[in-house]
């Protein structure tokens, strides 16, 4: 049956769109699916269909343009690709009740970053309405503001008033304010001042804030916009305890989470792929047992992790380390 909404919708998303590619699924054969590369299906976003059981859909957002914008070092728009390569030769536990989708990319033509931002926004709200559990793989940190609005649109379609929470974990807060171009500096502020205009609660909370990666105007920009953040130096695993009652504190008061990892928050000896890296950043452990409690609150509706650059990588390392963060989360989340 002709339906002119979900056709619209579709053409949209197309515009900015390339398929998967099953060259990158590769590794080990047992023919028994032990490994994720047996386990994935391969499915355009077009023909992905409702799912009938636990489904999650690896999506990525091949664009740069923001980082560029941003000053930073490009090389971002191959991580999906890298990510998921990585992912497929890692072994499966997935249950055979689980569904696994690699849906392609969302990619950025001639520098338009905008409308890669839009294309996406379109793409994860498809991939809510077909009941799967989206992970994005980017890509700069302004796949955060379509992913978020993506997020929203479904959410706002159903009419229910639920509200979104915001968790980075980052050494940034990223709400550089947009006074020329948006870039990956400025998700967050963007998705302030769209949640100002429309009377909503700013719901952000940063995980992993560094002095040295901040200045004082995004101090008070953060202070101005009430957003909760935990300092680098108190994100420790000897601190757990207290992270963890500030995370279900913060899943309280929300509906739905968001949770956004920018890979530039590791220390670089974890994580030397990527924009902006630094030796004083957080450890994996530490993001590990948080999205352990994220998870467990039952609210966690979508992830993505940011900033994954093959160019700058060592022995995969960086890639390997983004494929563990989605091979943690595919698995709480299917149990």
């Amino acid at each position: 049956m002709w339906n002119p909404i979900f056709w619209t919708t579709y053409f949209n998303v197309m515009k900015h769109y390339a398929p998967p590619k099953k060259e990158l699924w590769t590794g080990r054969v047992s023919n028994k699916w032990l490994y994720l590369h047996e386990k994935v299906h391969c499915t355009p976003l077009e023909e992905l269909p409702e799912a009938q059981k636990k489904s999650i859909a690896l999506l990525g957002y091949a664009c740069d343009e923001g980082v560029h914008r941003n000053q930073g070092r490009i090389g971002a728009v191959e991580g999906p690709d890298s990510i998921k390569n990585s992912f497929g030769k890692m072994p499966n536990h997935l249950g055979s009740n689980v569904l696994l989708h690699d849906v392609g990319s969302v990619v950025c033509d001639g520098g338009d970053m905008e409308s890669a931002q839009i294309q996406l926004t379109e793409a994860v709200k498809l991939l809510l309405e077909r009941k799967q559990f989206p992970i994005v793989l980017g890509g700069g940190h302004d796949v955060a503001y379509g992913h978020y609005n993506g997020i929203k649109k479904y959410l706002d379609a159903k009419k229910e008033g639920q509200t979104i929470g915001i968790i980075n974990f980052d050494a940034h807060f990223d709400l550089r304010k947009n006074t020329e171009k948006s870039n990956s500096g400025t998700p967050f502020y963007q998705i302030a001042k769209d949640c100002e205009k429309e009377g909503i609660d700013f719901n952000y909370l940063c995980l992993g804030i560094r002095k040295d990666a901040n200045d004082r105007n995004l101090f008070q920009t953060a202070k101005d916009l009430d957003v909760i953040y935990v300092m680098n130096d108190t994100f420790q695993i000897p601190l757990l305890n207290e992270i963890t009652t500030w995370i279900n504190a913060f899943a309280k008061n929300v509906d739905h989470i968001y949770v956004t990892i920018d890979l530039d928050g590791f220390s670089s000896a974890y994580a030397p792929g990527v924009s902006a890296p630094s030796p004083m950043g957080f450890s994996p452990y530490m993001v590990l047992e948080c999205l352990k409690t994220i998870i467990g609150s039952g609210k966690l509706i979508s992830l993505d992790i940011a900033e994954m650059n093959p160019k700058y990588d060592v022995d995969g390392q960086t890639a390997k380390l983004a494929a563990s963060l989605v091979h943690h989360t595919a698995h709480l989340v299917s149990q």
